[in-house]
């Protein structure tokens, strides 16, 4: 397994976690405000695109 592939898995746990911790404290805190709301779904979609290029970036240079 090539380097490409385990930053690729590196990125979708370590992200996946951080996005977890971040809406735990936005639970726990209920005086969130909506701006906190708002960088945490900017964050989520950057994530997930990110993620989604990483994933097609690996199968091209896997297959």
């Amino acid at each position: 397994m090539d380097l490409l592939f385990w930053i690729t898995v590196g990125f979708i746990i370590i992200g996946f976690g951080v996005l977890i911790f971040i809406k735990r404290n936005m639970e726990r805190n209920k005086s969130s405000t909506p701006q906190s709301v708002v960088w945490w779904i900017v964050g989520t979609t950057v994530w997930g695109v990110v993620r989604m290029i990483l994933i097609v970036w690996w199968f091209n240079n896997a297959f």
